[in-house]
């Protein structure tokens, strides 16, 4: 199945780039190219996208403000997609509202191509995705500064002990082989755990999760 890819930038270069790259991959294909967040947020309606390449700082509407408009539970769309913000910058101020807007991960623009059309295979597969040098330093970032809310605490008693542990590893950020050796069970049941855990607490993917275990004071930035 072909995945189908919007861009979102206001350099015309940078957007010629990413569709030239994305095109030549096999089982990708890019459907529309936007020069600010508004008309991406048309696009996006028209052409109704698997994945979405987002510029967080674009003209008339920015990426952060389109994105939680392409992924409003308020106005839902008949087809959702995923959305990657783009940056420039290993953090941005944006970086945690963009997560809290529904954005699946962030890429810096300067990644490798090889690193670019993995990331559009990543999240079209429904998996979240950070860039090696933003996550641990968004982990601390958003870890001090956001207080423990009663609800994410509250949403806590729908999990199990054992869903509970794999959430507060995924708040670690552990990876699904390190928790099942952390726990000493099978890789197998960690995908079966984090699944649940997603499911239960209505969470978009394993970025989220981590968000939410902060939340909730699971975890703290210096653990």
């Amino acid at each position: 199945m072909t995945i189908t890819v919007v861009i979102a930038d206001d350099q015309t270069m940078v957007r010629a780039g990413f569709a030239a790259l994305l095109d030549a991959q096999s089982g990708i294909q890019v459907v529309g190219q936007a020069a600010d967040g508004a008309e991406a947020v048309d696009l996006v309606r028209r052409e109704k996208p698997d994945v979405v390449l987002m510029d967080v700082r674009m003209p008339q509407l920015d990426g952060l403000e389109a994105t939680r408009r392409i992924l409003s539970p308020a106005h839902p769309l008949p087809h959702v997609p995923r959305v990657i913000m783009l940056t420039t910058f290993d953090i941005d101020d944006y970086v945690y509202e963009a997560l809290q807007a529904g954005a699946s991960g962030f890429l810096l623009k300067d990644s490798l191509p090889d690193e670019l059309v993995q990331a559009v295979r990543v999240v079209a597969a429904g998996d979240a995705l950070l860039a090696p040098s933003i996550t641990r330093r968004l982990i601390e970032q958003f870890g001090k500064s956001r207080p423990t809310t009663p609800r994410a605490s509250l949403e806590l008693n729908a999990l199990t002990e054992r869903e509970r542990e794999v959430l507060t590893l995924i708040g670690s950020g552990r990876s699904n082989g390190e928790i099942a050796t952390d726990l000493f069970i099978s890789e197998q049941t960690v995908k079966t755990h984090v699944g649940k855990v997603l499911q239960k607490l209505q969470l978009r993917d394993r970025v989220h999760a981590v968000i939410f275990a902060y939340d909730a004071g699971l975890v703290a930035p210096a653990s």
